[in-house]
């Protein structure tokens, strides 16, 4: 694995994972006023192109680390409209 690799691999991780803070902070304080539902909507479409771009193309990192995204994001957005 090269160095551009890593970077790749390292950026989708990242970018991935940071939603994870708020659906726990989400659970348990159960306040998602302040979360932007469109936010969420935007950035599904987004991460699921990417998906399917990454099948597209057969690249393993984006397919997983977007599909990742992608689900983890629309969990958010499930918790948004449950708890509203």
């Amino acid at each position: 694995m090269n160095i551009i690799e890593v970077i790749g691999l390292l950026a989708g991780l990242f970018t991935t994972i940071a939603i994870i803070p708020q659906i726990l902070k989400a659970i348990k304080s159960g306040d998602v006023d302040s979360i932007s539902p469109f936010f969420f909507i935007i950035l599904i479409i987004g991460v699921g192109l990417w998906t399917v771009y990454g099948i597209l193309k057969e690249d393993w990192p984006i397919i997983i680390t977007n599909g990742i995204s992608f689900s983890l994001n629309l969990t958010m957005l499930l918790i948004y409209y449950s708890k509203n």
